[in-house]
């Protein structure tokens, strides 16, 4: 008679063995753990960001993330401590859009969020190598590199280069940039966490290397010349103030123009008693106008009488009619004796805060997304203006509107284009007294340390001022109207980051995702077999028949 086999499932034993009770709490309560450092370890990564700037926490906030990541546990667990860290990290930081809507601010903030609960899942399975800490630093900048872009364009507000600026490690921004940054900072806070795990000898002795490291390559940046001088170029610059709160912080119809206007006109006088320089161009901030100087003619005859009484061109951050029915642009004008001239269309927009993502659909279905008004329109091309000055010299301005400070490419094509002078003009009304006013200004120092530029900041209503090459200020002016004048050098030329950094990233992420990939597969594989050990074909012989 013929073998008969039968499938059975084998009985688990001892490590196999289902858990008790006894254990259930026990795990229970070490996630219980886990969720309460990554809340810690959310809050201290919080404080490196202005107006805080404590960027100690940070490397120690990116240490417990990882500590709280640690763990034979599933991908669920995982990605609750990633949420918890988000949801904390992000509720701290970005709680100032709600001084638009609460609704924007939930959704920014989940949006955020959720970036982080796939870090937490991705770092989880990153243990599963020896060389971790570089692989969760190389992941925490693929994230960073996802959310700079998607969805929407990106968000690539809360990078941890950003809070570092002050830091011993700031040299590095010349060399690779923001990103770079971020990648050294993950780095360090990794090998942080790879020391508190198990101490020894051999680690501290690696951390120690890793630091050195880093604070000599910190020490070569700094000692990188800023690009070539070709020249000076005397700049005004007005903030004409703004009454600030939400929506409509720049104020009534016109009134932002009046304010500019007037502002200006104080500055004409002081330039004509000889207390202050003659520039060669006056700088105002983006929504100095309100409405189309093309189409409105109060508009246009407020900036013809600036102009006039400056007696110099002036850079004019205005909003554009068009180019379709209930559309707008963002622009900065150059505007001369003559009437407009060289013009930049803002690259870098606000999803939900200037335009609305499927707007058709979402529009009726969430009313309140009205105080977004027309959508804004993205231009396309790089804000490098070929322009005249007062004294008939050409110059090229390099010009970043607002939100375009956040986003590396749009950044790096200011000196890449000719750029030989760069201003941003910014209108941070709305926002007035929340920290997104520092948060952007720490943003802007981290630009011009990483394109060793001087940067002139020009806003409606603070915080304006003047940043070194090293992305110290030097200038500061807080809240209200103010105006002066300032003379800072025409340079050419481009640093290491301007050239690397964006290939940098890319190559960094995209290696890092390979190499979770890899390891994703080799889990897979040790979990299919495992399945597959559970059960076994037992051979039941039975007894011959007797014949």
């Amino acid at each position: 008679m013929p073998e008969n086999l039968a499938l059975a499932s084998a009985h688990p034993t001892g490590a196999e063995a289902k858990p008790g009770l006894g254990d259930l709490a026990r795990r229970s309560q070490r996630q219980s753990h886990r969720i309460l450092i990554a809340a810690l370890a959310g809050a201290l990564t919080s404080v490196g960001f202005a107006p805080i700037g404590l960027w100690p926490g940070t490397v120690v906030g990116v240490a417990g993330f990882a500590l709280a990541s640690r763990g034979p546990y599933s991908g669920c667990r995982a990605a609750a401590v990633g949420t918890v860290f988000g949801f904390v990290f992000t509720a701290n930081t970005l709680n100032w859009m709600g001084m638009i809507d609460l609704g924007a601010a939930a959704g920014l903030i989940v949006a955020m969020t959720t970036w982080y609960a796939l870090l937490g899942v991705a770092t989880n399975l990153a243990f599963r190598t020896r060389a971790w800490p570089v692989l969760s630093a190389g992941l925490w900048l693929a994230m960073e590199y996802a959310a700079s872009r998607f969805p929407f364009g990106g968000f690539g507000w809360l990078r941890l280069g950003y809070t570092m600026i002050d830091s011993p490690l700031s040299g590095l921004l010349p060399l690779v940039g923001v990103g770079g940054l971020s990648f050294a900072t993950a780095l360090l806070a990794q090998s942080l966490a790879w020391v508190a795990i198990r101490t020894s000898w051999r680690r501290v002795s690696v951390l120690a290397a890793l630091i050195a490291g880093l604070l000599l390559a910190a020490l070569a940046g700094r000692a990188l010349p800023p690009p070539a001088t070709t020249g000076n170029i005397t700049l005004g610059w007005v903030q004409g103030g703004a009454p600030g709160g939400g929506v409509y912080g720049i104020g009534a119809e016109r009134s932002t123009s009046y304010r500019h206007a007037s502002q200006t006109a104080k500055l004409a006088e002081e330039i004509s008693s000889g207390r202050a320089d003659v520039p060669d161009a006056v700088i105002w901030p983006e929504n100095a106008t309100d409405l189309d100087p093309r189409v409105d003619a109060t508009t246009r005859s407020l900036i013809e009488a600036s102009v006039a009484a400056a007696r110099a061109p002036i850079l004019v951050g205005t909003i554009l009619k068009g180019p379709g029915q209930d559309e707008r642009q963002t622009a900065s004008q150059w505007w001369t004796t003559q009437g407009a001239g060289p013009t930049y269309i803002k690259r870098s927009l606000v999803p939900f805060g200037e335009w609305i993502p499927f707007r058709d659909v979402l529009l009726p279905l969430v009313p309140q997304l009205r105080y977004v008004g027309a959508q804004s329109v993205p231009g396309t091309v790089a804000g490098t203006l070929p322009v005249t000055l007062r004294d008939g010299r050409a110059a090229t301005v390099g010009v970043l509107l607002c939100f375009d400070v956040a986003f590396d490419q749009v950044a790096y094509d200011l000196p890449g284009n000719g750029a030989q002078i760069i201003v941003v003009q910014s209108s941070n009304a709305m926002y007035q007294g929340s920290s997104q006013v520092d948060q952007q200004f720490a943003i802007t120092r981290a630009r011009a340390a990483e394109l060793k530029r001087e940067v002139l900041v020009v806003t409606t209503s603070g915080v304006s001022g003047i940043i070194g090459p090293d992305g110290k200020p030097r200038l500061r002016v807080e809240q209200g109207a103010a105006s002066g004048v300032t003379t800072l050098p025409l340079r050419d030329g481009l640093t290491p980051a301007a050239m690397i950094s964006v290939p940098l990233q890319q190559v960094l992420s995209l290696a890092s995702l390979a190499w979770l990939a890899l390891l994703a597969r080799s889990c897979y594989i040790r979990w299919a077999i495992g399945i597959r050990n559970r059960y076994t074909f037992i051979t039941v012989k039975t007894p011959s028949s007797t014949r």
